[in-house]
């Protein structure tokens, strides 16, 4: 509606970070927002606890996406943004993690902006960050790593090539984290080995950090696979390559 050159109920999109897992990592204004929506669209991996702090009587869309077998695609979640937000609602778009983390938060808002739809970004604390600091493992330490890179383990595969050297970054940085890395894990770390890292580097792989489940498998290269298929590994994990690793045990703070 439109009167006297103001538009009036004009809808907004609110693209939110829910954190790592744990509600309580969730921000201030994230909750905030959650709890004046109209509605909510939320991911697979936005934690259940999460989605309990959503009042009853806000509208929930479910937008997950399983390893092929996607609930909504991502054109589908565009329009599903336009569409509410054009009815002048207060839409949040709720991520797990950080928005613009391997998240598709920056493909949503170039959508967003195309389609003349005002949105806000609000961050989250993305697990490539607190799954580390809930298993103990601080990602930089002057003794141990100066430099971090943070990679996906899971590239597009309609992509005409594959944009992470694993070979080259075996030698580039001291603190490697790998994020939806487990599928593709043993690749990874044959990448690794013949890019000139040491099979006794440290490594850990931290399952539904910072909830109940958490779960950290710690090992060497040359061992983790092993370990892995064992202990039945699976995701949602972070995977932490380097001498970092070593603080484990010392530092561990959840377990105690």
């Amino acid at each position: 509606m439109n009167i006297g050159g103001l538009e009036l109920n004009k809808g907004i999109v609110y693209l939110v970070g829910s954190g790592p897992g744990d509600p309580e990592l969730i921000s201030v204004k994230g909750l905030r927002l959650l709890e004046n929506a109209d509605v909510v669209i939320y991911d697979r991996l936005v934690s259940k606890s999460i989605i309990e702090l959503i009042p009853k009587k806000i509208e929930k869309i479910f937008a997950g996406k399983y390893p092929g077998k996607p609930h909504l695609n991502q054109d589908e979640i565009n329009e599903l943004m336009i569409k509410e937000a054009k009815k002048g609602k207060r839409v949040v778009r709720l991520k797990s993690g950080d928005v613009f983390l391997f998240g598709r938060g920056g493909e949503e808002a170039q959508i967003l902006m195309e389609a003349g739809i005002d949105y806000e970004v609000v961050p989250g604390i993305s697990s490539a960050f607190a799954a580390p600091a809930y298993a103990g493992i601080p990602l930089t330490h002057r003794d141990y790593a100066s430099s971090v890179a943070i990679v996906t383990g899971h590239e597009d595969p309609t992509k005409s090539r594959n944009h992470v050297d694993w070979k080259k970054l075996a030698k580039s940085v001291d603190t490697l984290v790998i994020m939806m890395g487990v599928r593709k894990l043993e690749t990874i770390i044959g990448s690794m080995l013949k890019g000139g890292k040491s099979p006794k580097t440290s490594i850990a792989i931290i399952e539904s950090g910072t909830t109940k489940d958490q779960r950290v498998t710690i090992g060497i290269l040359s061992d983790i696979i092993d370990k892995a298929r064992n202990r039945k590994v699976k995701a949602p994990a972070v995977i932490i390559i380097g001498d970092i690793v070593k603080l484990h045990e010392e530092i561990s703070w959840l377990k105690r």
